[in-house]
Order: structure tokens, then sequence, then C-alpha cells
């Protein structure tokens, strides 16, 4: 008889039975029972359109669902606006964090609540003592006299953090924590996050970001086109079970081919100095695709702004198919054959509140004017043109692109540049917050240019991406280049070795 004693597996603070949504005649989410249980970070993932934002909606109040239920403690409740499910424990954290930038700590963790005894004037002394309490619990210590507008991200994140504490929270729900963080900001937030775990606290997370996921979650959800594929303890599944969960298909299929054979020399960087970037050589052949890796602080971003004349150079030379462009502005840059895809696709790529059509024409008015006057019918045709080349998801080309996801503004970003020709594409992060069904589209579309004779040099965090779509891996360590490896003979322990080596 066996005599081992187990632990019994922790309450069950919040659940769902049979929870669906429509709108309108379209059912989004259906059908969707899970248990949310005290002590355990549960990661929820899926594609863009998998029905992930819809069911947190529904579990922290922000819309009713259509059918089923959302229970607390075993009870059946309803979640008239987020305020009561605040008042039940279950508080979100959105992607984009709504702090007021222009108020201090303490302001933006009470906003909204009442407090006992308080009076008409605000016990400002006493406000700071309770913020710094909960900023504590957390492990925290954040100025309370500086605008949250002005500090780090990832102290903006923990002042959201601690709001939530304020608020009682026993569920707590996370879109996308990380997406604005650095690697040791990230690092930050998980020893939070597992402190918050360990003291009972419900977390459930989302993110695209499968290495976090492993690195944090104790169970995983996944769903595809809003029902649930089915939930399962970190341990018993991997990669390629969530990636063919999510799509359909394993992580091999989702990286194209490699070229065969390298082109003419496109682009040639020679010992060229930056603020950080030290004496960098590097070469850029047609039809192929050259990684770039490194830690955060490596340069790598810098590197790629230098090259596309966003940034000076220092120091060294830049050349296109022999052409000196070491001093050449933005503009000039771009007119010749390169153009950058930035990092920061919301604030460097894009006017939010503009159409897709308007930011795809303001990238190529040139193109797309005569004699200085745009030609709308051009400017339409053009949009509806990309818009199906690259499979933008949109109602029109007419739609904001902050209507979008974040897949189909990096397609938008793309499309605006692409119009232009280019001889080298340099994409930074290109993949960054967005669903693996995505991914798979802009390798492969990075492949397809690379097939047409175009020069593409990639920076990317995800050492993973850079094996599977790029044919040559330079490396960077402090600003200097520590080595490059060639596909074939890549791993993540090499990779990660000269990302961490000084340059000898």
């Amino acid at each position: 008889m066996d005599t081992t004693k187990t632990s019994p597996p922790a309450s069950v603070v919040l659940s769902t039975r049979g929870l669906s949504k429509d709108y309108g005649p379209v059912r989004v989410v259906a059908d969707i029972s899970l248990d949310f249980r005290a002590g355990s970070i549960h990661a929820l993932l899926g594609e863009n359109g998998a029905g992930k934002s819809t069911l947190i909606k529904m579990l922290s109040g922000a819309t009713l669902p259509s059918e089923g239920a959302v229970l607390v403690d075993d009870a059946v409740r309803t979640f008239r606006s987020v305020r009561d499910g605040q008042a039940h424990g279950v508080v979100a954290l959105p992607q984009e964090l709504t702090l007021v930038p222009t108020l201090g700590a303490a302001e933006n963790i009470f906003l909204g609540t009442r407090r006992a005894g308080s009076r008409v004037v605000i016990d400002r002394r006493r406000l700071d003592r309770d913020a710094r309490a909960h900023l504590a619990e957390l492990g925290q210590d954040v100025p309370m006299d500086v605008p949250v507008g002005e500090l780090s991200a990832v102290q903006q994140t923990m002042i959201a953090l601690a709001r939530a504490l304020a608020r009682n929270a026993r569920v707590l729900i996370l879109d996308e924590p990380t997406a604005a963080l650095t690697d040791t900001e990230t690092e930050q937030l998980f020893t939070v996050l597992r402190a918050l775990r360990d003291a009972g606290t419900s977390i459930l997370y989302v993110s695209h970001r499968l290495e976090e996921v492993f690195a944090l979650a104790d169970t995983a959800t996944v769903m595809r086109n809003g029902r649930h594929v089915w939930t399962k303890p970190i341990e018993q599944t991997d990669t390629d079970d969530v990636v063919a969960a999510m799509i359909g298909r394993t992580q091999e299929q989702l990286y194209p081919h490699r070229a065969t054979h390298a082109g003419e020399l496109v682009l040639e960087v020679s010992g060229v100095h930056g603020y950080t970037v030290r004496g960098v050589s590097m070469s850029a052949r047609a039809g192929r695709v050259l990684g770039i890796a490194g830690l955060a602080g490596a340069g790598r971003s810098e590197l790629l702004k230098i090259i596309a004349g966003a940034e000076a150079a220092q120091g060294g030379t830049i050349t296109l198919d022999g052409r000196d462009l070491t001093r050449a502005s933005l503009s000039a840059v771009m007119d010749a054959g390169v153009v950058l895809v930035p990092e920061e696709r919301r604030s460097e790529g894009l006017v939010m509140t503009h159409s897709i059509q308007t930011n795809i024409a303001l990238a190529n008015l040139r193109s797309l004017s005569t004699v200085g006057v745009m030609s709308a019918a051009r400017e339409r045709s053009t949009a509806e043109r990309r818009k199906t080349d690259l499979q933008i998801k949109a109602t029109s080309v007419r739609q904001a692109v902050d209507e979008l996801s974040g897949g189909n503004q990096q397609k938008v970003v793309l499309a605006k540049y692409l119009e232009r020709s280019p001889r080298v594409l340099l994409l930074d992060e290109p993949t960054r917050g967005i669903d693996i069904g995505t991914k798979a589209e802009i390798y492969h579309l990075v492949r397809g240019l690379a097939d047409d004779g175009v020069a593409v040099i990639v920076v990317s965090s995800e050492i993973p991406e850079l094996l599977g779509i790029a044919d040559e891996i330079a490396v960077l360590h402090e600003g200097h280049l520590t080595g490059f490896v060639g596909a074939d003979e890549a791993t993540e322990e090499s990779i990660l070795h000269l990302c961490y080596r000084k340059p000898e």
C-alpha cells in the first residue's frame, strides 16, 4: 500500500462554466470552462483572434457573457463592470497600463478607491506611507514625488501591480506585461510575480513569448478560434505541443527553407563606431538574411539606426553597391534603397490614428503623386494591393491602424517600406508582441523578399527566431562584434556564449 502523502490541490478561486460571447451573429468565444487556483500562475495562450482578450474582459467585468457563468469561490457572480470584478478580487492589468502620467505613484495606486478615514483634504503623508507599504510588498522602492510618466517601464508596471494589491486582488490578470520591458526588467517582474503566487495570489498570464511561459507558469491553457483546445500542467507540455495546438502545425513548419546560395555583395559596414557600437564590420548580400544577436544594451538597435542614417556614425564607413552612405541623411539612405522597420512600431513606424492607406502613402509621397499632387486612386490601389499581398486583416484600407492587432500593425509598417522596393531591409524586433501565426507569415515574407534579391538584416532578442530565419548570425557584446555563426552550425548555446563573451 502506497502511504506517500501528497499535498491537496490549491482551492479554486475563479472559474468559468460554459462561458460564451456573441457579437451579433458571430460567436467569438464558445463554451469555455476553466479553473484558476490560488497560488498558481496560469498561462493563457493563443493567436490573435483566438478569443483571449474577450475571455479576459468577461472574467474582469469589462463585458458581460452571452451564455455561461463566472464563479468566485464556487458562487456564481455577475460582473456588470470592472469595479464589480475588483470588488470580488479580480483585477486585470491591460497591456497599455491605465496610469495617469502626470500624477505620482501614490495617486495612481489609490485613484478611484474609497479610503477609510479620508477627508476632503488629502493626508499626503498617509497616502505616501500606504503607497510605499504596497510597493514594499512587491520589494519595490519607487519615488513618490516623480510623475509616473517619467519613471521606467518596469517601475510603472510595479505601480500598476501595487494598485491591484490596494484593491485586494485575489486574481491578477496580466496581458503581455513584458512587452515594454528589457530582459533584466522582465526578470525583476518575474521575481515579483513568483512572490505573489507563493503568497496565494492566482495569476492569469497572457503572453506571445513562449519562453516566458515555460519559465514562469504552472499551468497552460491554449485557445484557438474562440474554443478551448487543452489545459495542461506546464511540465507536461513543450513548445512544439503548444505551437501545434495554437496554429495546427509544428514549430518546424513556422520557418521557411533557407537560401542555398549567396548573391552579390550589397551593403558593407566597416569599422563603424557609435555611442555604444565599437568598430563593427559586417556585410549583407542579396538573397541572404543576416541575423544580429546580443543582450539588451549590446548596441543592436543603434547599429541598425546608424546603417539607416537615423543616427550619425562617429567613425567607420557604410557603402551600398560601392556608394558611400556614411554621412547620408535618413531620407537620402532611404532613397538609395535602405529602409528600417523600427522596433517601436506604434511610436516610430505608424501614425496610429490614421488609416492603413494614409500610413502607406506617407512613406511614398513621391511615387504616389504627380507634379506634387497626390493621386487618390493610386493611393487607394497601392494600399489595396499591399493589404492583399501581406494579408492584412482589416475591414478596409481606410480603417485606422490603432484598431488593428499588433501583427497587422506590423504588416502595415512593412507595407509602407516594401512599396519603396528596397535593396536592403533592416528589421528591428519584427515579431515582438505578435502571435505565433502572424510570426510565421512574417518569417515567410522575409524569406520571400530574400529570394527576390533583397538583402535582409534582422535584430531579434529571440535566439530561436534567428536560428529559424537567418542564414548567418552576427553577435554583439557591449557594442563589440564577438563573432559570426553560420546557420548550419549555430545553436542557442553557441550564440549565448558569444553574447556573454568579451571581445579578445
